[in-house]
């Protein structure tokens, strides 16, 4: 990083940033093709006794930080509440929440704080408030101890003793940067197929598989995006483990993980009845995974024919999940029957501009109008329109 930018960083985080924010380590600017491990001069990131020059160190409190570091997640993946102008195209930080013209894959925060609307995303605490709707997530598996959890938890970018967190070790933990220690340092990029760690796990989501696109802030094509790794037939969620019938997702360290890598399970262990199979009642998309569904299914493989059978072509508004495996690289094909529709085919991850961080604006998808534009929900329901 340039002395310029650091004196810029260093005005900017003189702003009072959520001192609950979760510790991320920094990243600092690197060329392209961007690698998702850490690179830099090591004082960019960590100060060792928060004094230089008769001046504290630290971006956004003056109290020295666990792990040294000199910033927490905001410190660096939300710099334009003081840097408006800063540049997502030139400058490579993944930026959560920004004034720029292009988001990442993710979404952006800035549309829950500038709309004052909380259904534009995940309302996490440290930049949005706590969130005064709803006390539980949407969906959320009806099981003691989850509401338990929710009746006393907000949410974060990570998880700690009072928030629930999605990014890194995902249970209760005292000291507030041990959910993503490392992860920056042990990085692994372009193909995760493992996730075992923190580290190597898609985005830092433990347990979750699939491609990180290199330039993740920017897609322009059907050739060039993430990709998800997902199943033909969706899961059935539960404490239960082996032999119970319901899918553990739970480690033996007690972390909450997907238990079958996918995306879709890592959202369903906060909105299972969004995203599994129902277990005998209502609860779930349904009882056996086939039309006519409950809740629009996830975690299931495109149907070869009728209107799905039309969606060979990769579109970026509505992305699909790969079942045959976690891919090398971006792939500008589709294959019903085997790709599979994911909970990410529809909304962002993160927040959005519509309601219900939904990708596109559902009030404007009508059908039968014989427009002719496969936009929205007609990416996948190609006869609709």
């Amino acid at each position: 990083m340039q002395q310029e930018g650091l004196t810029e960083m260093k005005i900017y985080n003189r702003i009072t940033l959520a001192a609950t924010a979760a510790a991320c380590l920094l990243v600092v600017p690197w060329p392209d093709p961007a690698p998702a491990r850490i690179q830099g001069s090591c004082s960019d990131c960590h100060t060792m006794h928060n004094s230089q020059d008769d001046d504290v160190m630290t971006f956004d409190e003056p109290a020295p930080r666990e792990n040294l570091l000199r910033g927490d997640c905001l410190g660096c993946h939300a710099m334009d509440i003081g840097t408006p102008t800063y540049d997502l195209t030139t400058d490579k930080i993944p930026q959560v929440h920004h004034t720029g013209g292009i988001d990442l894959a993710a979404g952006n925060f800035r549309h829950i704080t500038t709309s004052g609307n909380q259904n534009r995303g995940h309302n996490i605490i440290d930049l949005n408030g706590a969130e005064t709707t709803l006390l539980y997530p949407p969906g959320l598996t009806a099981v003691s101890q989850h509401t338990n959890f929710w009746n006393n938890h907000i949410v974060s970018c990570v998880s700690r003793e009072d928030t629930a967190g999605c990014h890194g070790l995902r249970q209760r933990i005292n000291t507030l940067p041990e959910g993503i220690t490392g992860a920056h340092h042990n990085n692994t990029d372009g193909q995760l197929d493992q996730a075992t760690v923190t580290g190597n796990s898609y985005r830092f989501l433990l347990g979750v598989k699939g491609y990180e696109d290199p330039d993740w802030e920017l897609t322009t094509g059907p050739g060039d995006h993430n990709e998800y790794y997902g199943r033909t037939t969706p899961i059935q969620l539960g404490c239960g483990g082996a032999g119970s019938g319901n899918t553990n997702c739970h480690s033996s360290g007690g972390a909450l993980v997907p238990p079958d890598g996918t995306m879709s399970q890592f959202c369903a262990s906060c909105h299972g009845n969004f995203h599994t199979l129902a277990n005998g009642d209502d609860v779930g998309i349904g009882p056996d995974a086939v039309s006519p569904f409950l809740r629009h299914p996830t975690d299931l493989a495109l149907p070869t024919d009728g209107e799905y059978a039309a969606y060979i072509s990769y579109n970026p508004e509505a992305p699909v999940a790969r079942t045959a495996g976690v891919p090398g690289g971006p792939s500008s094909s589709v294959t019903p029957g085997t790709d599979a529709v994911m909970c990410l085919s529809c909304h962002r991850a993160h927040a959005s501009e519509y309601p219900d961080m939904l990708r596109w604006d559902s009030t404007t998808i009508i059908a039968g109008q014989g427009t002719g534009n496969n936009d929205g929900c007609f990416v996948c329901h190609t006869t609709k329109n």
